[in-house]
């Protein structure tokens, strides 16, 4: 008897709490993302310093450094690994599985190189597509050793592979002078001009930023771990190992981001031995080892309070995680028409400040527009179309009725 095709996942099997987890890593993947956006982390340090926000700027440079960069980067490739534990899981004794996956992580690379050379060069989707190739036959093994696994590709890779790529990669423009010249190909009116900027920056920053493969691999497999380990979907099941890994994570991230901060700017170990080669490598390991269990502890964070009355708040983010890739890609296209020179030129003029005040009003908008969407319609758009495509046939999209999405 021939097996039914496997379709997407339906509404009452989705996981509230990994679409809220979803929609929170999305906010704060948005605050980091419209800095470069909005060209202020290009702009050369002495026009930043000259800002009227300049002072403001300097405080939510370290509020930003110590809650919110890396780590959301961090959350959101986690959610990724995730997400393909509960496709393995759901597509047990598929023997179509493989093919179909393959299909899924080549289409993401698609949109992920079309996001990255047509829009912006800041795209992550591309090393989810590639990478996620690999958790495929590491996927087979079990939770504690994809767990022990991510965490050393995770921590120790750069520190130990730095020395045998870095003679190895071609000389680069300083970054300064790159980012001057990205600078102003951006603030210019010519879309033309952007565009051929925006390319040949994001070749420049692939070979700049090689670590960044070892940094989402590692995070992949953490996640995966935790699909695996059936933790995420079943919360109350496991509230034990939340809140030990609350309790853990808490103080053990904080203490480390602490840490990186002060070294960071100085006030700590300043001198000596410090500012050796193995220092960088130690250093580089509490950086990685901070901003893992930051991510955790925000993670462990959101499962416990979702047993308690703080889940309907937290169910406000989840319909924006379940379009994660459409609100991902439209994060930047609002990005570009708002900030840069062929949209409505607003630049870095308003500093760091303004671009929170910028994030926290489009996260707004897609908030409202995810219920409204949610309401009439399966899939955002974007995942409407990768869904399709991966299966092979046009999904149904449209609800037969109206319904509320208040627990999506």
């Amino acid at each position: 008897m021939s097996q039914t095709p496997p379709t997407p996942v339906a509404d009452a099997q989705r996981h509230d709490v990994l679409d809220a987890l979803r929609g929170i890593a999305l906010f704060g993947v948005l605050l980091v993302n419209l800095r470069d956006l909005s060209l202020y982390t290009l702009m050369p340090a002495a026009e930043r310093l000259a800002l009227p926000t300049a002072a403001w700027d300097r405080v939510l440079e370290v509020v930003m450094a110590a809650l919110i960069d890396v780590k959301s980067a961090t959350l959101f490739s986690m959610l990724f690994g995730v997400g393909f534990a509960l496709q393995m899981q759901r597509a047990a004794g598929d023997s179509a599985v493989a093919r179909r996956y393959l299909r899924r992580l080549l289409l993401l690379l698609i949109i992920g190189v079309a996001h990255a050379w047509l829009l912006w060069w800041g795209d992550i989707l591309r090393y989810y597509a590639l990478l996620g190739l690999l958790l495929l036959p590491l996927g087979r093994m079990s939770p504690r050793l994809l767990a022990l696994t991510g965490l050393a590709v995770a921590l120790f890779a750069l520190p130990l592979l730095r020395p045998l790529i870095l003679p190895a990669l071609p000389t680069l423009t300083p970054a300064a002078d790159a980012a001057a010249t990205a600078y102003a190909a951006f603030s210019d009116g010519n879309a033309g001009t952007a565009l051929a900027a925006n390319l040949d920056y994001d070749l420049r920053m692939r070979l700049a930023n090689w670590s960044l493969a070892f940094f989402v691999l590692g995070r992949l497999l953490l996640g995966a771990a935790l699909g695996f380990a059936g933790v995420i979907q079943q919360p109350q099941q496991h509230r034990a190992f939340w809140r030990r890994l609350l309790a853990v994570c808490v103080p053990l991230g904080a203490a480390l981001t602490a840490f990186v901060l002060l070294r960071d700017h100085g006030l700590l170990f300043a001198d000596g031995w410090w500012k050796s080669s193995a220092a960088r490598s130690v250093s580089s390991v509490l950086r990685g080892a901070s901003s893992i269990a930051m991510a955790l502890a925000y993670m462990a964070l959101v499962v416990v309070l979702f047993e308690t009355r703080a889940r309907r708040a937290l169910n406000a983010f989840a319909p924006v995680g379940r379009m994660a890739l459409t609100h991902y890609l439209g994060q930047s296209l609002l990005g570009v028409a708002l900030f840069y020179g062929a949209g409505l030129r607003i630049g870095p003029r308003y500093g760091l400040t303004g671009t929170l005040v910028a994030a926290v009003a489009i996260f707004a908008l897609q908030t409202w527009l995810s219920r409204w969407w949610l309401a009439r319609f399966r899939f955002g758009p974007a995942e409407w179309i990768w869904r399709s495509l991966t299966y092979g046939e046009r999904q149904p999209l449209r609800r037969r009725r109206p319904v509320a999405t208040g627990a999506a």
